[in-house]
């Protein structure tokens, strides 16, 4: 170690950086700009646009102009691990992808019809529209035979998103946001076919129901209860929408089945 560290300074130095301390400043607040000159700012359009200078001496910005390359390399080592804990990778947000060989323009028409969930989630069925304008109530078996979840797709063709807006119970306040998007993976694969990303933030209501009254009675679960094992079973609908729309794409076969056109 004492060897790498003398290595790490050398290199350090040959960059034209002064020798530093092996605690690295990774993780170090930045209390000053290392940058000779004045800081300097100029007026568009009423607005103050930062200077270089200006954002060296924003506490937690480490650019290459403060931070050796070295010390980033030694940082990103100390914090690539073998295993993490599953807390500190899914205990806020959730996010899964998945390649499916089927055409970007098919897998986002198909998402982006919210009664396709009957489909390939696990749970959410017998989709029916409700007075207001693209929403749907369906019901929810994990929570029971009488769990109604209200779902609304808010779908953007140019960019292929498409998030599902839910909740439990009722559908005055939609705060469950399922957020995926369809990339060609022509594009970040150089192979014909579609990338899907999918996450999930970790809202306060999955701590505790805000809206109990609305629940049916003797319920033993809140939809919040799943939240250490959404990673697995959201996995195992991102198969079943792989599997629903791979088959279907390679044998010729509606990509939306005709009731649900």
């Amino acid at each position: 170690m004492a060897l790498h560290a003398e290595r790490l300074s050398l290199h350090t130095a040959e960059l034209g950086y002064p020798g530093r301390p092996l605690e690295s400043a990774f993780f170090q607040p930045l209390t000053g700009a290392r940058i000779s000159g004045k800081t300097r700012t100029r007026s568009y359009r009423n607005e103050t646009i930062m200077t270089l200078s200006n954002l060296t001496d924003i506490p937690g910005v480490r650019r290459i102009e403060n931070l050796a390359l070295p010390e980033l390399q030694l940082a990103a080592a100390e914090l690539t691990k073998p295993a993490y804990p599953h807390e500190q990778i899914y205990g806020k947000y959730c996010t899964l992808e998945e390649y499916i060989d089927c055409p970007p323009a098919d897998v986002f028409r198909y998402l982006a019809d919210p009664t396709t969930l009957a489909e390939w989630t696990y749970s959410l069925r017998d989709f029916e529209p409700t007075e207001t304008p693209d929403l749907f109530i369906s019901y929810d078996r994990v929570g029971g035979g009488n769990t109604k979840i209200f779902t609304r797709a808010v779908a953007h063709e140019g960019a292929m998103t498409v998030d599902y807006h839910c909740a439990w119970d009722q559908g005055d306040e939609l705060w469950m946001i399922y957020l995926m998007r369809v990339v060609p993976a022509e594009l970040v694969l150089k192979r014909s076919g579609s990338v899907v990303t999918w996450t999930n933030c970790k809202h306060p209501y999955y701590e505790q129901n805000p809206f109990p009254e609305a629940a049916p009675k003797d319920r033993p679960v809140w939809v919040g209860d799943f939240w250490p094992f959404f990673y697995a079973g959201h996995h195992v609908e991102m198969q079943n929408l792989k599997a629903i729309l791979e088959h279907r794409h390679a044998n010729g076969l509606p990509i939306i089945p005709e009731p649900n056109r």
